[in-house]
């Protein structure tokens, strides 16, 4: 028995509302596995041998959550919110699906018929809520088995699972790669057959279930799975083209798949941040587009981070991720990456580390982490000049703010303010004279501060042959 993970009051009640209803009831999937790996979980999944919704009805009522209680007769499940936990009631029920969608026809089953309907083996553990036997484990497929020996299994046929819902290949890895287990041979082989399923799923729960594999602690597993079962040269073509090397004249380059890879993780290991990790997928994306190889220079790619940010909109909009200030974001890092470490290929100015934290804004920090997460080369010693010229620049941009106070930098003098001292409407003018004060600030040519731009600002005036008004 298992009662020890039941001893939240929501099970007690839970046992208490199916025993008067003469309920067969089992808390099941997610929360049961995460049990056994002892990692918190918040949401649980009901069934019950029965009517799911009255049931669901019940414990509401039983809970003091009546209003806080969601019903959806179509599917014949109801969803109660409990504080910080969302429980999912379900009547056990069995499956059947069309090959055109995984939108399943449903109908009543039994615990049995709710098992076999899984995704793996370990989703599919059951511990029952019934008073007689409160807190027994229903585990047919073994699923305690392969979470000891760290695999992910389809409960049947892995042809079966995943043809009727090919969803499941996307959840096989990413529970492979977030639980740092292997897929079951079989089912891989499953996944692999399947691949081409998967053009029925939506982009948008593709892209949540490689969003989640972006965020485990090691995404190249996942991307490396992906790749392997031939998912990812249908859900993102355009990091597939990163792969290879070419060779001319006995010279070659990097690997740019496996190089992002390793970016990708090296961020992760920096920052929690699903967008700074799409920046370090996306950092060299053009580099297909823009390779070149010259006699006496060896592989080029020159202008591939300009290239990239432009790519970045046409990536998000087919993944059908976010087209505002999320996918801004990663434009402006994808533009940026090489700048840092190209400031120190000469002296570093501080006019150059000024104009760097005017471009990079709020971004700055994000983009010296990009930086660092960058610097993956096998050679010790560039390796080590890399490193070396990033703390440079870390240390010069630290030395320009508490200057210079340049971070987040506002112009000291407004556009309005110049329209209020010349009397002016919107026009050219008014951005001649703000371009001018925001370059001699950049430049050093004068201080940030409101007097000596508000000087300029009236030189700039007398040359444009504007009146003072004030």
């Amino acid at each position: 028995m298992y009662t020890h993970f039941l001893d939240h009051p929501i099970f007690h009640k839970a046992s208490e509302v199916a025993d008067s209803m003469g309920y067969p009831a089992f808390v099941i999937g997610g929360f049961v596995r995460d049990c056994f790996l002892e990692r918190q979980g918040k949401d649980f999944d009901i069934v019950v041998v029965g009517d799911g919704i009255q049931y669901a009805l019940n414990l509401a009522k039983a809970l003091n959550k009546s209003n806080g209680i969601n019903v959806f007769k179509n599917y014949g499940t109801a969803q109660i919110k409990y504080d910080d936990i969302e429980i999912e009631i379900v009547g056990a029920r069995k499956e059947s699906y069309s090959s055109e969608s995984r939108n399943p026809v449903v109908e009543v089953g039994t615990l049995e018929d709710d098992q076999n309907r899984r995704d793996f083996t370990i989703n599919a553990l059951a511990l029952s809520l019934n008073k007689n036997n409160f807190g027994e484990l229903l585990d047919p497929f073994a699923g305690i088995e392969d979470m000891e020996l760290q695999t992910i299994r389809t409960p049947l046929n892995p042809d079966i699972t995943f043809s009727d819902d090919p969803l499941r290949m996307m959840r096989a890895i990413r529970f492979a790669t977030q639980l740092n287990f292997n897929i079951y041979p079989d089912t891989f082989e499953g996944i692999k057959r399947n691949a081409h399923r998967i053009s029925i799923i939506s982009k948008e729960r593709i892209s949540d279930e490689l969003n989640k594999i972006i965020l485990s602690k090691k995404p190249s597993l996942g991307f490396n799975l992906l790749y392997e079962a031939g998912l990812l040269q249908l859900i993102f073509p355009d990091f597939c083209r990163l792969r290879g090397v070419d060779v001319i004249d006995g010279k070659g380059h990097k690997d740019n798949y496996y190089h992002t890879l390793e970016v990708l993780d090296n961020i992760s290991i920096l920052s929690v941040d699903l967008w700074l990790r799409w920046a370090a997928i996306l950092h060299d994306i053009a580099k297909p587009a823009t390779k070149r190889y010259e006699p006496g220079e060896g592989w080029t790619f020159h202008g591939h981070e300009f290239k990239g940010s432009k790519m970045v909109k046409r990536i998000f909009t087919s993944l059908k991720l976010p087209l505002n200030e999320k996918m801004r974001y990663v434009e402006k890092l994808v533009l940026l990456h090489l700048r840092p470490i190209a400031l120190t290929k000469e002296n570093i100015t501080d006019s150059a580390i000024r104009r760097l934290m005017f471009d990079a804004g709020e971004e700055l920090d994000d983009l010296m982490l990009l930086v660092r997460a960058d610097i993956t080369s096998k050679n010790e010693n560039k390796k080590r000049r890399y490193l070396e010229n990033y703390v440079i620049v870390e240390a010069k941009i630290k030395e320009v703010e508490e200057k210079d106070h340049i971070r987040n930098w506002q112009p000291p003098i407004s556009g309005e303010e110049i329209m209020k001292v010349f009397n002016l409407l919107p026009g050219k003018d008014v951005g001649v004279i703000k371009t001018a004060i925001r370059e001699a600030i950049l430049d050093g040519i004068i201080s940030n501060t409101y007097d000596a731009a508000y000087q300029l600002m009236l030189d700039e005036g007398i040359k444009l042959g504007l009146q003072n008004q004030s």
